[in-house]
């Protein structure tokens, strides 16, 4: 069996194209990743929460140690996209599960305190886009078929 995925496209001048599941995490990494920024890009252009987010009064008081938690979060994703391209097959197929997982459940969490919190729209279309990614790499990490010794 190969790592790849059969059929991207609907249509046949495209059919039988093959996509290697690696380069679809690594995408789905970046994508997830890029969910993220574009949160923050607009969390930045809204006047409230920039406002509470300046005065630190919001309800996560923002401290170097959060700060720090975050580059953690952040900057995983940034390396799982390049270590799924370069990592030997049954170490990156087992990492991108695992890291996946514990992603999802970040994401998912993020979504329901949204939710509770009742945050602006463009939050819950992030955080809904980020969740997705990251249910997305899961399943492909899960379905990516076992490659021959």
């Amino acid at each position: 069996m190969t790592n790849h995925i059969k059929d991207i496209s609907p249509n046949k001048k495209n059919a039988g194209i093959m996509l290697d599941v690696r380069i679809i995490l690594a995408v789905l990494w970046v994508a997830g990743m890029l969910s993220s920024l574009n949160g923050d890009t607009y969390r930045l252009s809204d006047p409230i929460a920039l406002q509470s987010l300046i005065a630190n009064d919001g309800t996560i008081v923002i401290s170097s140690e959060l700060l720090l938690v975050a580059s953690i979060i952040f900057v995983v994703p940034i390396f799982m996209s390049v270590l799924t391209l370069t990592l030997k097959y049954p170490v990156s197929r087992w990492a991108n599960r695992i890291i996946g997982i514990l992603y999802a459940m970040i994401n998912l969490a993020y979504w329901v305190l949204c939710l509770v919190l009742r945050s602006a729209g463009y939050e819950i279309v992030w955080s809904t886009a980020q969740l997705v990614f990251a249910l997305l790499v899961v399943w492909y990490a899960w379905k990516w078929p076992k490659q021959e010794s």
